[in-house]
């Protein structure tokens, strides 16, 4: 918890002569967690707490989430101060490598990783998840459009403006064309940004170039994991390698979040019920805290029942698991 935890952020803080903020959203199977525009309202009630400092750390475990988000929030941190380090100890993936691109410099623990920062656009007009409800939409990524359009061009030689033209009546027959501008804008966006928070870190422009286009699609798949030795060598990033004794202060950090967080434990509701027809429970899903500031958390809340779910006529009902939500939100926490 965050009372234990204040000892580690001191030494941490001590370290690397620095003020620490601390942002980890969850990846817990069945509670998964995005960085989202609801977080930089918090940000900036940590930021005012340190105030203007030389230096800032942010330690940063994400799997990705909204990226104007990661965008808002990395200039945000630099109005604070002139040294802007990211702290990964394990996962900063999509928008969670955008934010380290605005960094001065990254440090990588030995299993950190980095990813590829093309996004994935999710509107009410994507293509229905087949066999679901009305509201789960496929997310439509930038880069299996242009992955789409390149085997039409390449791989199937097609090459006459008829056909391309078919090509492309065919792709929004099965995605809507706003969504196919989402798309194309997202994609020209997420280049943008990262072209700009590299400033930081790389100033010269082939370099640049050369990020920007393994990490948008060069990588050729977004489950792609950059380890710190490809990070500084191959793509040129100011990678930061630490120490044994910093290594164990960052990873025990982690492991008492990981642990509160149940990072390891899908959340399994039959578990929790297990023999009882009702079960309250109590989630949390993200953490940002600074010793200035506390601790904010992204609490989720309910009871789980078990329920007959009526099936067709004639036939018996089936057991099912009723998830009843009753607080979905941020609570302040002090020491």
């Amino acid at each position: 918890m965050f009372a234990d935890r204040i000892a580690l952020y001191r030494r941490l803080e001590e370290s690397r002569n620095s003020k620490l903020l601390v942002y980890v959203t969850g990846d817990r199977q069945g509670m998964e967690t995005q960085i989202a525009r609801d977080v930089i309202d918090y940000f900036v009630d940590h930021l005012d707490s340190i105030g203007i400092t030389p230096k800032i750390s942010l330690l940063l475990y994400t799997q990705g989430g909204n990226t104007l988000a990661a965008w808002s929030i990395i200039n945000l941190i630099k109005q604070f101060c002139d040294d802007f380090e990211v702290i990964v100890p394990s996962k900063a993936h999509s928008s969670g490598t955008l934010m380290c691109l605005g960094a001065n410099s990254i440090m990588m623990t030995k299993q950190a990783t980095l990813g590829p920062i093309d996004p994935s656009v999710n509107t009410p007009l994507n293509p229905q998840v087949p066999g679901a409800g009305p509201q789960a939409r496929i997310p439509v990524s930038v880069e299996a459009i242009k992955g789409f359009l390149e085997l039409a061009k390449n791989e199937l030689s097609i090459s006459d403006d008829a056909s391309l033209s078919n090509v492309l009546i065919k792709l929004a027959d099965m995605v809507h064309p706003l969504v196919l501008g989402e798309v194309y804008r997202a994609r020209t966006q997420i280049q943008m940004l990262a072209e700009r928070l590299l400033a930081n870190q790389v100033t010269d422009p082939e370099k640049v170039r050369k990020i920007i286009s393994f990490l948008c699609s060069d990588s050729g798949s977004h489950d792609y994991t950059i380890n710190r030795r490809e990070a500084r060598n191959e793509l040129g990033l100011n990678i930061i390698k630490p120490d044994d004794a910093l290594y164990e202060l960052i990873r025990s950090i982690f492991i008492d979040i990981k642990n509160e967080l149940q990072l390891n434990e899908p959340f399994d509701p039959n578990m929790v019920l297990g023999t009882n027809t009702r079960q309250s429970y109590t989630y949390r899903r993200v953490l940002l805290e600074s010793i200035s500031g506390g601790c904010d958390v992204f609490v989720s809340e309910g009871f789980l029942n078990r329920v007959q779910v009526p099936v067709a006529p004639g036939m018996p009902p089936q057991d099912g698991i009723q998830d009843q939500r009753v607080f979905e939100g941020w609570r302040h926490e002090n020491v």
